[in-house]
């Protein structure tokens, strides 16, 4: 009997990502793969790619080259790109990278497995043609769920088949005590900048029982905390016709025995409401960190980007939040030099991140991106400009979260060890991998560390950069 085939996962992007991998890893070792770590010594390399902006779209073809030139060696025998840059490109980008021996989209997934053996067996299969997904689902929200259930009844779907009728695959690629949490799929905002929504397709809320029965699939796989992920997570149950599914979840979400932390992403500062801050800020478990897509704060230049709110509105948003629960973390990205972005509009947003008090701030600079209202938009910001604004905001945005963290010494917190060796890990108001960390020092234990998973209680007693420092309690 032959030996099974092996594969190595590559990705790069954002968590919901790294769930799209998991769930790829699922179907494949269910399908008798064998999963493996290093590129190079797999069969073929399956690269997970991000599309959403110039600098992460160079990553990944530096990732499918890396990967490529590994197959000189010999063991690596064919490398693959899957992703959004594979979906939102497709035959544009296997002529422009003849180096991967195969592109496949988000259509390819259901049969990867097979797929991947065509290919390693000498087919080289046509590119797709990108198309608009939104056009794929209904525009109404609520005849989406319909839609599904259809296609779901009339197709088999090869997927681990888990309780309640929910269905999903997946396996782990690590073994971190923090899992991202797929909720729902698409977008149904039409940000003049942002092109996710062409190639990710419609909101579609994945059903509360799919969503339970996973949470508990990685509780039981050594998971405490899930983080639920999703383009616009604030518009979960939507496609329900009910918009307070969430505000439904949560607590039941928190009864799963070995869930420690829940945790949101990505909240549309337009549509947080009262009642979801509220769950969020009074649900047990349900740690106080907001994850805010505020972009910009001069409300003239957020009409152009085709979003809503202003400076006022976001600060009595962010005073909402603290005054439910002043230890809150808030976070949030901006971009700069939007086609444009006056100088008056500028300070707008210099002036308002010197008042928010963010605990976290990514600063991107503006890029024209293929298919989007803004490429078309005239009065483009000096490339010069939007990178010396950048530079300024950057700078500034530095001090800020510097100073916020600081403003922690003498905090309570409870810290989720990530790093054995360093004794390193995140309170409860700090977001996995783009925020953050808190460093545990424990004089009267100097030889006895604590393990990866532990909760430990401490107090903040100084700072590291942006980082804290905390003794155990």
């Amino acid at each position: 009997m032959s030996s099974p085939k092996t594969v190595a996962l590559v990705t790069l992007g954002c968590a919901r990502n790294d769930v799209d991998s998991e769930e790829l890893a699922g179907r494949l070792a269910q399908d008798g793969w064998q999963l493996v770590d290093d590129p190079a010594t797999a069969d073929i390399a399956v690269v997970n790619t991000c599309g959403f902006i110039e600098s992460a779209k160079k990553d990944s073809v530096d990732a499918l080259l890396e990967a490529h030139s590994l197959k000189a060696d010999g063991t690596l025998r064919a490398v693959v790109a899957v992703g959004c840059m594979a979906e939102r490109y497709g035959k544009e980008l296997a002529e422009a990278l003849p180096e991967a021996d195969a592109i496949l989209g988000f259509d390819d997934y259901e049969d990867i497995s097979g797929r991947l053996r065509k290919i390693l067996d000498g087919e080289k299969p046509k590119a797709h043609t990108p198309k608009d997904r939104r056009t794929l689902i209904p525009i109404s929200p609520a005849a989406r769920q319909e839609a599904r259930t259809f296609k779901e009844s009339s197709k088999a779907q090869d997927k681990f088949k888990l309780g309640q009728g929910s269905t999903f695959s997946r396996k782990r690629l690590g073994n971190s005590p923090m899992a991202p949490l797929k909720i729902a799929s698409g977008c149904d905002r039409r940000c003049s900048f942002c092109a996710i929504p062409l190639f990710r397709g419609a909101f579609v809320s994945r059903r509360p029982t799919e969503v339970m029965d996973e949470a508990r699939w990685l509780a039981e796989n050594g998971v405490s905390e899930i983080f639920l992920v999703s383009e616009n997570t604030t518009s979960y149950g939507k496609d329900f016709g009910d918009l307070k599914v969430m505000e439904s979840l949560l607590p039941e979400l928190a009864k799963i025995d070995g869930i420690e932390r829940i945790r949101l992403s990505y909240l549309q500062p337009a549509e947080i409401r009262p009642t979801l801050l509220q769950a969020m800020v009074s649900t047990e478990k349900v740690v106080p960190y907001f994850d805010i897509s505020f972009q910009h704060s001069a409300g003239t230049l957020l009409r152009r980007m085709r979003r809503f709110g202003d400076s006022e509105k976001f600060l009595h948003l962010i005073t909402q939040i603290r005054a439910l629960n002043p230890q809150s973390g808030i976070r949030s990205n901006f971009i700069v030099g939007f086609p444009g972005e006056t100088e008056e509009e500028f300070q707008d947003l210099v002036d308002f991140i010197n008042a928010a008090r963010l605990d976290a701030i990514g600063v991107f600079p503006y890029s024209d991106e293929d298919n989007t209202e803004a490429l078309k938009l005239e009065n483009k910001v000096d490339p010069d400009l939007i990178q010396s604004r950048t530079n300024l905001l950057t700078t500034l945005a530095e001090e800020l979260v510097n100073q916020r963290s600081a403003d922690r010494i003498g905090e309570k917190v409870r810290v989720l060890i990530e790093d054995e060796e360093t004794q390193e890990g995140r309170a409860e108001h700090q977001g996995p991998e783009v925020d953050t960390t808190t460093f545990i020092t424990n004089p009267g234990r100097p030889t006895a560390g604590y393990k990866v998973g532990q909760y430990v209680d401490a107090i903040v007693t100084d700072v590291a950069g942006a980082d804290l420092v905390a003794q155990p309690l």
